[in-house]
């Protein structure tokens, strides 16, 4: 580390520099817009035509943003990986074949180590996608479909260490993977399924009858019982509400516990009642193979805890109940 001392900066410079650096590298990423052309379609169309996976190799700092690049289109449904070009050269090109596509980022376009393993990408008759600040560059010169991501000047003050010019490479590697999700039909489901840890996982993928309470563990009563008998019901299920079922076993009504503390209040006779007095008509039903976000977005909705299950083709034949508590439980909220 350098040892000389160094006057005192100002609060103030240290905010306008900082401000400085974000507009130069914001200026950069803008300027992309007018380079993307028919060459960009080209390699989003190469990189769909792919039968093997993507390939991305770049040194220094350009191997970490092409490291972050992989990262994205993998996420999103383009098979890639990260290839060190100084390992290529020592046996592990023999990891690519003819069916992938290799993307190399340098932007000088000279590096040493790019440009050993240039001419083996091409006797493998494999399709390379150059991105690059230098368009007269050996790399350039290689490429099939050549992508410029130059730069006017690099937010470090010396002009040496990549700023401007890695933040652009960056958000045009974005560019590349949001294009091609939108081409290949990349849905949520999609998404989820490749994404299977966390919440958003779990937002995703869980169903209602991955959580619903199904056959004994349903509260239900027959039309007719007395309020004391639902009382029962509800308690032993243990989830604060009962349905109500006819002869037929179709959901006709709903009581929960708030509707029977509400009618106490009301009469001490109350449990003398026939739940067709009190129950709620039309209770709201959702279908099991509902994603459990959405029974979350209707409970809210509808300021309930609690939704029975029943087949989109026969509406009233309950065959499940999922409650807020197993939502929780499951970790979507």
């Amino acid at each position: 580390m350098p040892t000389k001392s160094r006057k005192p900066i100002s609060k103030n410079k240290i905010l306008d520099k900082a401000r400085g650096v974000l507009r130069i590298e914001a200026d950069a990423i803008a300027a992309l817009i007018e380079k993307i052309d028919d060459r960009f379609v080209q390699a989003v169309e190469e990189i769909l035509a792919c039968q093997g996976k993507v390939v991305l190799t770049g040194i220094g700092k350009s191997g970490v943003i092409c490291q972050k690049i992989a990262a994205t289109l993998a996420s999103t449904g383009t098979p890639a990986y990260f290839l060190h070009p100084a390992e290529g050269v020592h046996g592990d090109l023999g990891t690519l074949s003819r069916r992938d596509v290799v993307i190399v980022l340098s932007m000088s376009g000279e590096s040493d180590e790019i440009s050993t393993i240039l001419p083996v990408i091409k006797r493998m008759g494999i399709r390379l996608i150059a991105m690059t600040g230098n368009l007269t560059s050996t790399l350039a010169k290689y490429g099939d479909i050549v992508i410029d991501v130059g730069v006017k000047e690099e937010a470090c003050p010396l002009g040496l260490a990549p700023t401007a010019s890695t933040t652009a490479a960056l958000a045009m590697g974005d560019a590349l993977a949001v294009s091609l999700l939108e081409r290949r039909g990349f849905s949520e489901e999609d998404f989820a399924l490749i994404h299977p840890g966390g919440r958003l996982g779990r937002r995703l993928l869980l169903r209602v009858e991955d959580l619903m309470h199904t056959g004994e563990e349903i509260p239900m009563v027959l039309s007719g019982t007395l309020l004391k008998e639902a009382v029962l019901e509800i308690t032993s299920k243990g989830l604060g509400v009962t349905g109500v079922c006819d002869e037929q076993g179709r959901l006709v009504g709903v009581i929960t516990d708030g509707d029977l503390r509400r009618g106490l209040e009301r009469s001490d006779q109350m449990l003398k009642q026939r739940v067709d007095e009190m129950m709620t008509l039309r209770p709201k039903t959702i279908e099991p193979n509902a994603l459990a976000a959405r029974a979350l977005q209707q409970m809210e909705e509808y300021s309930i805890t609690s939704l029975f299950i029943a087949p989109r083709r026969n509406t009233k034949r309950v065959v499940g109940i999922l409650h807020l508590h197993d939502i929780l439980r499951a970790g979507l909220v």
